[in-house]
């Protein structure tokens, strides 16, 4: 009897967080609607820092930052969100916009026909999503290979042969990419330059030579960090030290 009680007021208390999570969301979308775009930016951050993060919300908080005239802060809030639904359509083409408004063009040194195509079906799904497809496709292989050596007919035998194989080749690829995008969440070495303006040094001081000039909004890589200041590369292959304080760790 005490345990159903118990597990009633879990319940309950579990439907009332949610409820009240989605209110606050409710609120915060209601304010940008309203393009009180300060308020359902605060109110965003709260949620995020309060209720844990996700796509949805800091996709809405991208918006809310690109509204406000917030390039850098959008397009962190963006990519923060593609890294956690990265074949979300609304999310890449609101992150080129705010892209566009960037001062950097740099040429993106990996922009080849075969890692671009490699790039495009890894984003497919989350690390979640391949899972569930290389468990599907495991299922199907044990199957396969029950059906090749405890089936009686030939023509059986020799569509489960090939399955099996087929569902073996997308089970690793799968494995593989899931491997890949969970690394890609759970790694923070890309950063967006926060400061209106930044030199890229060739040594960690302000002492060192002058290489290269970015400007916020740009996406860069960190190598390493060295007394407050971070090694590192752009897209076009260039590697330079600024000082952490002009970046923001995706």
């Amino acid at each position: 009897m005490k345990r159903n009680i118990l597990v009633t007021l879990l319940l309950l208390f579990s439907i009332f967080s949610y409820s009240a999570e989605s209110f606050r969301i409710s609120e915060a979308n209601n304010l940008y609607t309203q393009e009180n775009y300060k308020a359902a930016d605060s109110l965003y951050q709260m949620i995020l820092e309060e209720e844990g993060v996700s796509a949805a919300l800091y996709y809405n908080l991208g918006n809310a930052k690109y509204k406000q005239g917030e390039i850098a802060p959008a397009i962190l809030n963006y990519e923060r969100a593609l890294k956690l639904d990265p074949n979300n359509e609304d999310i890449l083409f609101n992150l080129e916009m705010a892209k566009l408004q960037t001062k950097d063009k740099i040429e993106n040194l990996d922009n080849f026909i075969f890692t671009e195509w490699n790039k495009s079906i890894q984003n497919m799904f989350s690390s979640n999503g391949w899972a569930v497809i290389s468990i599907i496709c495991f299922l199907l292989l044990l199957g396969g290979v029950y059906l090749y050596f405890f089936g009686k007919s030939s023509v059986y035998k020799k569509i489960a042969f090939y399955t099996s194989i087929f569902c073996l080749l997308i089970c690793i690829v799968s494995i593989n990419y899931a491997s890949k995008q969970k690394h890609i969440l759970e790694t923070h070495d890309t950063a967006i330059i926060f400061a209106p303006s930044v030199t890229g040094k060739g040594s960690p001081d302000k002492g060192g030579t002058d290489l290269f000039l970015l400007h916020e909004g740009t996406k860069v890589r960190v190598k390493s960090k060295l007394n407050g200041w971070v090694e590192i590369q752009i897209a076009d292959g260039n590697v330079g030290w600024i000082e952490e304080k002009d970046l923001e760790i995706i």
